[in-house]
């Protein structure tokens, strides 16, 4: 899948519409994306974060609240698939630029919308690989 321009879905983001589609979403969408997009929306919340992380992440943020998407929402499955993977690329973007705090309140309000269970699956997203490798 080729990504999006993200800048072309800027305009599209506002508090009130993003929490409006998360909300909607939420179950469909699952506890990943709905993990990822908090943190993003935390970290546009933050003054440690450079304006040019907080462009790339307005325009992921956008892309998700877009109702034109390069695979509609509206197609079981695969309608979110590309609003994750274009979450998931803007994380990995502005990775560096995520601390512990963001990670807490996307925790918190998650905790809120699905079981510890769900919420345990999300988080494993960022767990590293600690499997010894042999010599």
């Amino acid at each position: 899948m080729e990504l999006p321009d993200l800048q072309k879905y800027k305009d599209k983001f506002t508090q009130q519409g993003f929490f409006d589609k998360i909300q909607r979403i939420a179950k469909r969408a699952g506890a990943k994306l709905v993990y990822v997009a908090l943190i993003l929306y935390y970290m546009i919340q933050s003054d440690k974060v450079s304006l040019k992380d907080k462009a790339i992440i307005i325009g992921a943020l956008g892309y998700l609240i877009s109702p034109l998407d390069v695979v509609p929402d509206a197609i079981p499955i695969a309608g979110l698939t590309d609003d994750l993977t274009v979450l998931l690329y803007a994380l990995g973007k502005v990775w560096t630029s995520v601390d512990d705090e963001m990670k807490e309140q996307a925790h918190e309000k998650l905790s809120k919308w699905f079981d510890d269970d769900e919420v345990n699956i999300a988080e494993d997203l960022f767990a590293e690989d600690t499997t010894d490798t042999p010599v």
